[in-house]
């Protein structure tokens, strides 16, 4: 299985894609500081390396004058014969046991150190073997001590090592440039390499961060969209599928929730629907018809009393026309209840006839006019006649026209001329449960009302064959 991702289905799986780019950038960010570490401590090892070498310069040179004082003092001393020439020398002869030790201690490297202890030896054999001996005879008188033959001797060995101090400090420079160029050369290379670290880290984290928030951020804040349109009664929403596992089962769920909302909504409307047809149908099979037979008998009443009982034709003809009352306003309950040229004739036929009792102009224009579930046509119908009543109530409309289509989609478009204004989202309980009617079957509630110009009310329902 590779870093963040199932074999089953081959989705992303959010905490091992997480897990391997934060041990990554991990990674990469220790890999930097290290290589940062490494060129800090090469510098501090430069750093030491230079000081000791500056040190090996400084105890070289004062070992060079100091066998400068050696043979200057003895020169003097020779030439004159006079002891004060021989201070320096005698300084030069007490100081030279500590500076050999500080100069051999000061090497930096093993063949530093035996060149040192070569000049050391050297020196050595000038003062104990050549310049001593060269005093001592000087002072006994020895006419042959200040000869050409000696001078000659003792340049020579000066010169000889003078030349091993050159070569010394030669080589000790040389040491100190390789180093320096050396630690120059590691300090670029490792900020180059802890830059192209930090560098791939933050693109790293960039990429990371673009991916969560495509992953994540984006469908979260589609989920939370969705389940704000949810609560506000639209269960036809829906959240598009993610191959991020977490979310994509985030998405199932909230679509399983919204679904069996729609059905268990749907399944409450189609039992309502025919709760109400079954009333409106026992109303007019029912107590309608009670009615119309005891008007009928009440006016049979009447037609078999002779004209000269005025009070009792009178109370018979008050009643008839209470019980003619009674069944009109039954009528129009039912037909408030469940038109029954809705269950008859379908939608198109029970919009007009709504429209042909409006108290204001009503066109009804249908296209590809046909049945269909008559539980969307029943929520169709009521969504027509409440955008009908508030148009004449609320919107002081002088003229409503209703657009059906049927293809697809059942198409219906309310629009009036009234004083517009209204909004969706404050409309009220009345807006909401329309939109809860058109959502139970999928379909869709749109409003366009500006103020002061009209109403469209636009629902779209899929149709199921």
């Amino acid at each position: 299985m590779s870093a963040g991702r199932e074999h089953r289905g081959g989705r992303l799986r959010l905490t091992g894609l997480t897990v391997a780019a934060s041990g990554l950038l991990a990674l990469l960010i220790g890999g930097a500081f290290a290589v940062l570490l490494w060129a800090i401590n090469d510098a501090n090892d430069s750093i030491s390396a230079r000081r000791a070498s500056r040190t090996a310069l400084v105890k070289s040179g004062s070992m060079e004058r100091l066998l400068i004082d050696l043979e200057t003092g003895q020169r003097g001393y020779v030439i004159t014969d006079r002891e004060e020439f021989l201070e320096p020398w005698q300084a030069a002869r007490r100081a030279l046991p500590a500076e050999i030790r500080g100069f051999t201690a000061s090497t930096t490297s093993r063949e530093q150190r035996r060149a040192a202890e070569r000049i050391t030896r050297d020196v050595e054999s000038f003062l104990y073997d050549y310049s001593v001996p060269l005093v001592d005879r000087v002072r006994r008188g020895d006419p042959a001590a200040g000869s050409l033959a000696e001078a000659t001797e003792g340049k020579r060995r000066v010169d000889d090592l003078r030349d091993e101090f050159h070569r010394y400090m030669t080589d000790e420079r040389a040491q100190l440039a390789q180093r320096t160029d050396a630690a120059g050369t590691n300090s670029r290379q490792a900020v180059l390499a802890a830059a192209l670290g930090l560098a791939a880290s933050t693109a790293l984290f960039a990429v990371f961060t673009l991916l969560q928030h495509r992953a994540v951020v984006r469908p979260v804040r589609r989920a939370a969209a969705a389940a704000q349109e949810l609560a506000g009664g639209d269960l036809g929403v829906r959240v598009a599928p993610s191959r991020i596992a977490e979310i994509g089962a985030l998405g199932t769920s909230f679509n399983s929730m919204a679904a069996s909302l729609q059905d268990s909504r749907r399944r409450i409307m189609e039992s309502t629907e025919a709760v109400h047809r079954r009333t409106a149908r026992d109303l007019h099979d029912g107590a309608q018809q009670h009615l119309v037979g005891l008007m009928i008998g009440l006016r049979l009443a009447r037609e078999s009393l002779p004209d000269t009982e005025t009070a009792a034709i009178d109370l018979l003809d008050r009643s008839v026309d209470s019980a003619q009352t009674a069944i009109n306003e039954l009528r129009e309950l039912a037909s408030g209840i469940y038109p029954l040229v809705l269950t008859v004739k379908g939608l198109v036929p029970a919009v007009r006839d709504l429209a042909s009792r409006c108290p204001v102009p009503a066109v009804v224009v249908c296209e590809n006019e046909r049945r269909i579930s008559s539980t969307v046509e029943s929520n169709a119908y009521f969504v027509v006649a409440e955008a009908v009543t508030n148009a004449v109530k609320h919107a002081r409309a002088s003229r409503i026209d209703v657009f059906v289509e049927f293809g697809e989609k059942l198409r219906v478009r309310v629009v009036d001329d009234g004083i517009g204004g209204v909004d969706k989202a404050t409309a009220g309980n009345g807006m909401t449960g329309l939109a809860d009617r058109v959502a139970a079957f999928d379909g869709k509630l749109a409003i366009d009302s500006p103020p002061g110009g009209g109403t469209a009310l636009l629902i779209q329902i899929p149709i199921r064959d």
